[in-house]
């Protein structure tokens, strides 16, 4: 059987995008800390939509997580054809006062764990010749982050991995999409109503997850969900880099 595995899949954009792989009759495997909430989660997909599930309750910041991961896929002779890179958590603060572990964990899961997860998966993808990979980003992959310098330098090599690694494997049947969205409702992202402007949107998980997965599923290379987020994007590649930052720098920090 052929299976997608998604990495934080107990809430935010990894849960709604388990229910749209299930819904498109893919088989799951669910990566998250929160085994109770999988459990619950995989319960109502196999009743809902008739699919097998597994779930692997682990903690991706550990420094061997994926090999662990591997391991059981291995052991259930599983075949994965797709891979969401999606599991992630925020540091906000001021890089000299913010804790050292929170920070390392930031970057085991998001630049070690996940790119060590493509490392050990691609390789049967590449024997079939068919699937695709998931890595989800955020529009601070394009910008300096002060008062998150570590969440947007990760999410900078989140988006730079993926578009190289899309380009190597554009002959091989694989595709690699970027997600970068920009402010979304999850666990770990909360936001004050007031915050809120044009400026500065924040969507629904579930429309985030719609733009990934018809992306992946269409060979795009990066999906930016929402046109505020597009227009920012592309405006910060005609505005010099230091005032960027400044701008960055201000909208973080109020």
């Amino acid at each position: 059987m052929d299976y997608t595995l998604i990495t934080g899949a107990s809430s935010g954009i990894g849960y709604e995008l388990a229910l749209l792989f299930a819904k498109n009759g893919h088989n799951l495997i669910l990566v998250s800390r929160n085994k109770n909430r999988l459990t619950k989660i995989t319960d109502n997909l196999k009743k809902d939509f008739k699919i097998e599930t597994h779930i692997i309750p682990i903690d991706l910041s550990n420094t061997n997580a994926a090999e662990e991961v591997f391991r059981l896929v291995k052991e259930k002779s599983i075949t994965v054809n797709y891979l969401v890179n999606n599991a992630g958590f925020y540091v906000k603060g001021i890089f000299s006062d913010n804790s050292w572990d929170d920070e390392q964990n930031l970057i085991q899961l998001q630049c070690l764990t996940h790119t060590q997860l493509t490392k050990l998966l691609l390789p049967n993808m590449l024997k079939q010749g068919k699937g695709g990979i998931l890595n989800v980003g955020s529009t601070g992959s394009f910008v300096p982050g002060p008062h998150n310098a570590i969440y947007c330098a990760a999410k900078s090599f989140v988006l730079s991995f993926s578009e190289a690694l899309a380009e190597e494997l554009s002959v091989t049947g694989v595709r690699v999409t970027a997600l970068c969205p920009g402010g979304t409702k999850t666990a770990f992202q909360q936001f004050d109503d007031k915050k809120k402007s044009f400026l500065f949107p924040v969507m629904k998980a579930s429309v985030v997850a719609q733009a990934g997965y018809k992306a992946l599923m269409k060979g795009k290379r990066l999906a930016i969900p929402g046109l505020t987020n597009k227009f920012q994007v592309m405006l910060v590649r005609f505005i010099p880099r230091k005032l960027v930052t400044k701008l960055t720098s201000r909208m973080v920090a109020n």
